[in-house]
């Protein structure tokens, strides 16, 4: 989830420990769904719904996951894998691995640029839990690896929105951001203690801070995303000429 961007737990696991797993963060996801008519009502949920085709048919960074998720043999439909709901205060998105949807707070997206960051960090997670059998719930540590790609490759920590932070560092600055993040996204949505988390994002931290697919580099502007999805797109076409 953004600012914490991380799997809420599979239906089946909830049970009286479903603190221990995030979903308080998004009360939304237990109540009954409302009809079209009533939630095309509320401007929060239109605003989303509008921003949202916004970023999956004009960000580089959406795009390119969404033709690797397809590539992978997972499609992604709006209307089936995305859902505008109201969060907890303190997150923005998150990945629910039970249904396979990106849950969208649209009670804390305001802006398009917050939104497109959001799309493509949830599609990261995503993207992880249709390329590997990612444990999101015993295993911290397959966690830690997933929040990693998602805070490097998203553009969560790109100079202009340290800046924004008012966060400023010279070298390492890039993979410090990604730690930290990372190691927020865990502690927001598990019950485990700030060395647990720390411990986990450590050692799995160079070998997913390494790990840049589907984009090949670490995309630290649109402008690189749009290169990336381009070499993407190319990439068959290149095999294929060997």
């Amino acid at each position: 989830m953004e600012k914490g961007e991380a799997a809420p737990p599979a239906a089946e696991e909830k049970g009286g420990e479903e603190d221990d797993f995030g979903y308080r963060l998004f009360p939304d996801r237990n109540k009954k769904p409302q009809s079209f008519l009533v939630r095309s009502l509320f401007t929060f949920h239109s605003r989303c719904q509008v921003m949202l085709r916004m970023t999956l048919e004009t960000n580089p960074y959406a795009q390119l996951l969404l033709e690797a998720m397809k590539q992978s043999g997972c499609t992604v439909f709006n209307d089936r894998h995305f859902s505008c709901e109201n969060c907890d205060g303190c997150v923005s998105g998150g990945f629910d691995s039970a249904t396979s949807q990106i849950v969208l707070c649209q009670n804390n997206i305001q802006h398009q640029s917050h939104m497109n960051r959001v799309v493509a960090h949830e599609l990261i997670h995503a993207f992880d839990h249709c390329r590997a059998h990612v444990d999101w719930f015993k295993n911290v540590k397959h966690l830690a690896c997933s929040e990693i790609r998602a805070a490097n490759l998203s553009g969560d920590c790109t100079l202009i929105n340290e800046i924004a932070r008012f966060k400023f560092g010279l070298k390492g600055h890039h993979q410090t951001c990604v730690r930290d993040r990372a190691i927020r996204s865990i502690l927001a949505v598990r019950k485990v203690s700030k060395e647990t988390a720390e411990k986990a994002v450590d050692e799995v931290f160079d070998a997913c801070f390494n790990d840049l697919e589907p984009f090949g580099r670490i995309p630290h502007s649109k402008a690189d995303a749009r290169r990336a999805y381009k070499d993407f797109q190319n990439r068959d076409r290149y095999n294929a000429n060997l």
